[in-house]
């Protein structure tokens, strides 16, 4: 059997350098990690709002709507986790989908109540603001020429 008790210095290991580069490769673009896992909440909660404040009923153009809404941001942040590098474009996307949230009870819904009118304006304000900050970030950490 093998000794693996012993170890050695990883600077003479015939790979260092590839293992350095995916190592660096890896963490690129990762900064807004920490953003993921809120924006993935903010989906859920968005998608299933219309239950929870309970105007699924009164509302069914908005309670779609912010079903639909709510599965994209979803759907945005499972992309962040999974190709960070190709998705954090995308983050304006998100910051589009925050406003159009603000807006929305007064365009897709028809003379909605308050609770109606706050839901929408939290969700849309966190939309945009993890938006922005995954933009920015990504922002910094995109190399220039």
């Amino acid at each position: 059997m093998a000794d693996v008790s012993h170890r050695g210095d990883m600077s003479t290991h015939p790979d260092v350098s590839e293992m350095r580069a995916r190592y660096a490769r890896m963490l690129g673009g990762r900064d807004v990690a920490l953003v993921d896992g809120p924006v993935f909440l903010l989906g859920l909660y968005c998608a299933a709002s219309p239950w929870i404040v309970h105007y699924s009923s009164s509302q069914p153009a908005l309670m779609t709507h912010n079903l639909i809404i709510g599965i994209a941001i979803g759907l945005l942040a499972l992309g962040f986790t999974r190709a960070p590098e190709r998705m954090y474009g995308l983050s304006w996307a998100m910051c589009a989908m925050g406003i159009w949230m603000i807006i929305a009870p007064w365009i897709v819904g028809s003379s909605p109540d308050t609770g109606v009118i706050v839901n929408n304006i939290v969700i849309g304000a966190l939309a945009l603001a993890l938006g922005l900050v995954c933009a920015v970030t990504a922002a910094k950490s995109t190399p220039r020429p």
